[in-house]
Formats: structure tokens, C-alpha cells, sequence
């Protein structure tokens, strides 16, 4: 009799040890999930739907980005480049384009893909 409750003794404390662990699961992912929180003054102006806008173009240049296979990247442009704006802030040289980017304090132009055939 005795073997027997030593049995369900340690089935109880693995069952207690797996409740836990998966507890401790669970709390690390809420952890990891939270985005990022900014604090403002209620009296500054702000525009949610522009910040979202900016935030969903950023998003989709990351993943154009991530997307290609080698990254060209300039310190300067050559001589003769065209400055535009639309879709977005970009360079066009000849048959070649680049995007701003900034990076530890040092602006760099990364080769995009023509924006004007990528918007359509």
C-alpha cells in the first residue's frame, strides 16, 4: 500500500512541476509580446492615422528590403541624380534608384526597385 501512495506522491509533485513550467511559459510570452508605449502631453497635437500611415510604410519597406537577395549600398550618390518624393523620399541615377537611410549617424542610400512600377 505504501508503494502506492509513493507513486501518486510523485505523480503529484510532476504534475505540480509541469504546471509551472507552463505557467512560467506562459508569463514569458506575454512579456515578449508587448509593443512599444509612448508617453505624451494630452495638450501636444497628434495625429494617430498619420503616425499609423508613416508606421505602414516603414513596415513595407522593411519587408521589400528583406525580401532582396543583395543590398547595394552608396555613401554618396554619383553626379546627376534626380530628388523625388513620391511614393517616398528617393534618388533616381540614371536607371537606378536609392532610398535615405540613416544609420549611427551616417546617412547611406540602399538600391530599391523602380517605385513608380513597386507602387502600381
Amino acid at each position: 500500500m505504501s508503494a502506492t501512495l509513493r507513486e501518486i506522491n510523485r505523480l503529484s509533485i510532476s504534475y505540480t512541476l509541469l504546471v509551472f513550467a507552463l505557467l512560467a511559459f506562459i508569463v514569458g510570452i506575454s512579456d515578449a509580446a508587448a509593443g512599444t508605449v509612448t508617453v505624451r502631453k494630452s495638450s501636444d497635437p497628434f495625429d494617430a492615422f498619420a503616425v499609423r500611415d508613416e508606421l505602414a510604410k516603414d513596415h513595407k519597406w522593411q519587408q521589400a528590403l528583406a525580401q532582396q537577395q543583395q543590398l547595394d549600398i552608396l555613401r554618396s550618390l554619383p553626379a546627376g541624380c534626380l530628388s523625388l518624393m513620391t511614393p517616398y523620399p528617393y534618388y533616381s541615377c540614371a536607371a537606378l534608384f536609392y532610398r535615405p537611410h540613416q544609420h549611427q549617424g551616417e546617412l547611406l542610400y540602399i538600391q530599391i526597385p523602380d517605385p513608380a512600377v513597386s507602387s502600381n
